[in-house]
């Protein structure tokens, strides 16, 4: 398909991206990948490997680079993907990325379509 065609996301919406693309992309260093759940649910359920953690309600500090809170892992040139466990909340802190600066931001949709192609887990 020609890349004029292809669908592209509202202004400032995060972008869907498969799991198997996020995991590579990841794996190979080009993308930051974030959980945006609560802690209780890392508790049960582990994270992606290599995953920063930053909860949906911490998003707005730890995302704005000119928050001093700012994650020192995050850089708003580089790709993030977001996941929670359905893939509501990850639109939304896409949606904050976005409104933020970041230029590349992917919304992965929930944990399990991240170990379904074949993503790890830590606890």
């Amino acid at each position: 398909m020609l890349n004029f065609m292809k669908a592209r996301p509202a202004q400032g919406q995060p972008a869907p991206i498969a799991p198997a693309d996020a995991i590579a992309r990841a794996d190979a260093g080009e993308l930051t990948v974030i959980d945006v759940r609560d802690i209780s649910e890392i508790a049960q359920s582990g994270k992606a490997k290599g995953a920063l953690h930053i909860p949906l309600m911490m998003l707005r500090f730890q995302a704005d680079p000119r928050n001093p809170d700012f994650h020192p892992e995050l850089d708003v040139d580089k790709p993030v993907a977001l996941y929670c466990a359905s893939g509501a909340r990850s639109q939304m802190a896409g949606q904050q990325m976005a409104q933020l600066g970041f230029k590349e931001v992917y919304n992965i949709g929930g944990l399990g379509h991240w170990v379904s192609a074949g993503g790890k887990i830590e606890r």
